[in-house]
């Protein structure tokens, strides 16, 4: 076997595991924590495995498979709906009907009386993606001065973190040519609670720096990395990394590190249109 077919094949096996493990405990609680340790991918990757490879996030999977088991009750068997709906993981019957109309268009008493209800495909309309075929490099231990945030990625007030990180410069006299705008989100937000879910700014320096309030140091650990260059919106990440995840990594045989992966923002979202950003996006692999 290819070392091309291996890839793919290893990792579509081990998401069938977590899908038949969904399958076969919709009326618990499914714990993600549980998921991830099934389905042996890297904790640092198993939302965007899974995204990539479902085509929608994990937690979408499992909400969409509770309401279409539902229907398949409703229309081929006579259980009522209170009933299927604690069998389907439902707290209430209320929450099913609910949920229900919301992907259906229609409750499910309805639906169980004329059953012509034709199920909801997800959207297939793709962005055109302009992304480089990756460099792989191994890059030596890098340096940075960091602001940490805590909470939902898309509500942290990112503008303070790097204006904060700016004014450090500033006052250690820290500018030097060669300094870099690093993101790195630490956290699978279906994994960790909100409100812990961490988010660093960084910006890697080239003079000794000291940490001073909210500013901390570190160092970015070298290794290995698949380099992409991204040029585009913040907000096409979630398809640039469905490539990433479900094209690219399948298609090759290299094996992901235990390791987050990084972000290098090369322009000031400030001063650049949205489609002239450009993000280099650093996968960890072995």
């Amino acid at each position: 076997m290819t070392p091309k077919a291996s890839n793919r094949v290893i990792y579509l096996q081990n998401l069938n595991k977590v899908i038949d493990y969904i399958h076969t405990h919709l009326e618990e609680k499914i714990d993600i924590k549980t998921l991830a340790d099934i389905s042996c991918f890297s904790p640092f990757h198993f939302h965007r495995i899974t995204r990539a490879l479902l085509n929608e996030p994990i937690g979408a999977y499992i909400a969409r498979s509770r309401v279409e088991t539902a229907a398949k009750m409703l229309g081929y068997s006579s259980d009522n709906i209170e009933k299927i709906a604690y069998s389907v993981g439902f707290e209430t019957p209320s929450s099913l009907s609910k949920a229900f109309k919301q992907h259906f268009g229609i409750s499910p008493s309805n639906y169980r009386k004329n059953k012509k209800i034709t199920i909801k495909n997800p959207d297939t309309m793709k962005t055109k993606l302009q992304i480089k075929k990756p460099k792989i490099a191994t890059i030596e231990d890098k340096q940075c001065i960091y602001y940490r945030m805590h909470g939902a990625y898309q509500t942290l007030d990112y503008a303070n973190a790097w204006g904060a990180l700016w004014e450090e410069v500033k006052r250690q006299k820290l500018f030097t040519a060669g300094i870099e705008s690093i993101g790195q989100s630490h956290d699978d937000p279906n994994v960790t609670d909100e409100k812990k879910i961490r988010y660093d700014a960084c910006l890697v320096i080239h003079i000794d720096a000291k940490p001073n309030g909210d500013v901390g140091t570190k160092t970015l650990k070298g290794g290995r990395f698949a380099i992409f260059q991204y040029q585009g919106s913040y907000t096409n990440f979630p398809e640039v990394y469905d490539y990433i995840f479900n094209e690219w990594l399948m298609d090759n045989d290299y094996e992901l590190r235990d390791e987050s992966v990084r972000e290098r923002y090369r322009n000031d979202p400030r001063r650049t249109e949205e489609a002239k950003l450009k993000t280099d996006i650093y996968l960890p692999i072995k």
